[in-house]
């Protein structure tokens, strides 16, 4: 059997500015199954999102920093190219981080939204981590990491724009990094290298969500079948 995400089956509920909003939604969601994208402005968040999900599902704005909610949505998933009986699961795509041109205003409400973010989401809700391939573990980068390094988020590391490396040196340079940065991030499960243009790395990186995503159903049939003790 294979699973895979069902394309253009992303559908958009809500998007949450505020802590108050994110509390409600919480409320009724306690137990979300799904993955969530973060990464620096520009590193092309959106683009990996439409990529994965199909087209157009996230906003791709020039301007980096734009997104400055959490916008959530639902998908499916396909059974050997069908439409299958899985419950819908959780798309949600947080605000970059390292924007420069902002006011302090709204770093804070950042700063407080992001925080009761990974604090209190659901533990079955996968992290990935964007990153430039050509810019990778940059200082805004380290920051995030030291940032949520708390909270033991099941995280993936997807290194975009993988295409953008012309050479043979700008790509060792890449793969040099890896041991290191397993070894400061710890909690990072996986690395994958990708692009949302060339389509290079996509099916691996939705390997990836869809195995986390059939993980934690298998974990909570088994903890339901289990007896009492």
């Amino acid at each position: 059997m294979s699973y895979t995400i069902r394309p253009q089956s992303a559908d958009f509920k809500m998007g949450i500015s505020v802590v108050s909003q994110f509390e409600d939604w919480l409320a009724q969601n306690r137990d979300a199954i799904g993955v969530s994208f973060v990464g620096r402005s520009n590193v092309g968040k959106s683009s990996m999102i439409n990529s994965l999900f199909g087209g157009k599902t996230a906003r791709v704005s020039k301007t980096p920093g734009r997104t400055r909610e959490i916008n959530i949505f639902e998908f499916e998933l396909n059974l050997n190219g069908k439409k299958c009986d899985l419950p819908k699961f959780f798309l949600i795509d947080l605000p970059g981080y390292g924007f420069a041109e902002v006011s302090k205003e709204m770093q804070k409400n950042w700063d407080e939204l992001m925080g009761a973010f990974f604090a209190e989401v659901s533990q079955s809700m996968l992290l990935v981590n964007l990153q430039d391939a050509r810019h990778p573990d940059q200082d805004v980068d380290k920051q995030f990491y030291n940032f949520i390094k708390r909270h033991n988020r099941k995280t993936i590391l997807v290194f975009n724009k993988i295409d953008k490396l012309k050479t043979q040196k700008e790509r060792n340079v890449l793969e040099k990094l890896k041991p290191v940065l397993s070894k400061d991030y710890k909690w990072i499960r996986q690395m994958y290298f990708a692009s949302a243009e060339s389509k290079k790395g996509i099916p691996q990186v939705e390997d990836a969500i869809v195995t986390h995503i059939l993980e934690e159903l298998e974990m909570r049939k088994t903890h339901v079948e289990e007896p009492d003790a």
